[in-house]
């Protein structure tokens, strides 16, 4: 049923110069996307409304930091190869349902535990007719467990505003492939976060292997080494409550 109070999706134009945004970050987007990124705009401000998915909302602003900055992840994805891509802590889909969106040949698993958000993320899906778009609603210390059914799952694990480096690389590698990638969207104090990860990256046997500024944020590539011990992740709440 839909709710009442919800407004009507408007699709969200991009302002006049994000072409040249684009271009100055070395990217494009096809006329077919571009339409379809505005109606997911539409969709996820109006949802908005009703649940708490983003605090940002201004069109310009949301073309800039939500759009520009799903799209920085392109070129660390093409190079990587990866077969299929999962975003974790999805919320609003981003940068999941804009990487769909522009990646139509690339399986994409929107994981989000809150269910009234993948519900939305379902609809989003649906409405944008994403054929390559899975969502799942669980919690990723259940899902990447020996037992979890998504335990070295995906090639490439996206990941934005979900958690500190140390709890996030817990959370989100033992759903990676070994040899597979996690690329974080973090802050500016990246490196800090690294610095804080050192433990965590011994433990459960990665590296990072190169961090990239953009202009709305720092993109950290973590890569798997090897065998994750079975005992991560610990169990539900434990990787935020005790860091490794």
């Amino acid at each position: 049923m839909v709710d009442e109070a919800t407004p009507e999706p408007t699709p969200i134009p991009p302002p006049e110069d994000f072409d040249q945004t684009l271009a100055e970050a070395n990217l494009q987007l096809e006329p077919r996307e571009r339409v379809m990124l505005g109606e997911y705009l539409g969709m996820l401000v109006a949802a908005n409304a009703r649940m708490n998915l983003t605090r940002i909302v201004e069109p310009g602003e949301a073309w800039q930091r939500h759009v520009l900055d799903a799209l920085t992840l392109l070129p660390f994805i093409e190079a990587a190869q990866g077969g299929n891509l999962l975003d974790l802590g999805s919320g609003g889909g981003l940068p999941g349902l804009v990487l769909a969106i522009t990646r139509p040949d690339l399986p994409v698993t929107l994981l989000e535990a809150t269910l009234k958000k993948a519900r939305f993320l379902q609809e989003t899906a649906v409405a944008l007719g994403l054929e390559n778009v899975t969502v799942l609603s669980e919690r990723a210390e259940s899902l990447g467990t020996p037992e979890g059914g998504g335990r070295d799952g995906w090639d490439l694990v996206t990941a934005r505003a979900v958690a500190p480096m140390p709890v996030l690389l817990e959370l989100a590698l033992p759903l990676v492939v070994p040899d597979g990638y996690l690329l974080a969207i973090k802050g500016q104090r990246a490196h800090e976060e690294i610095d804080a990860s050192r433990n965590a990256l011994r433990q459960l046997r990665a590296s990072v292997e190169t961090t990239h500024r953009t202009a709305t944020g720092t993109i950290v590539v973590v890569r798997r080494d090897g065998p994750i011990p079975r005992r991560f992740p610990r169990r539900p709440g434990e990787p935020g409550r005790q860091p490794l």
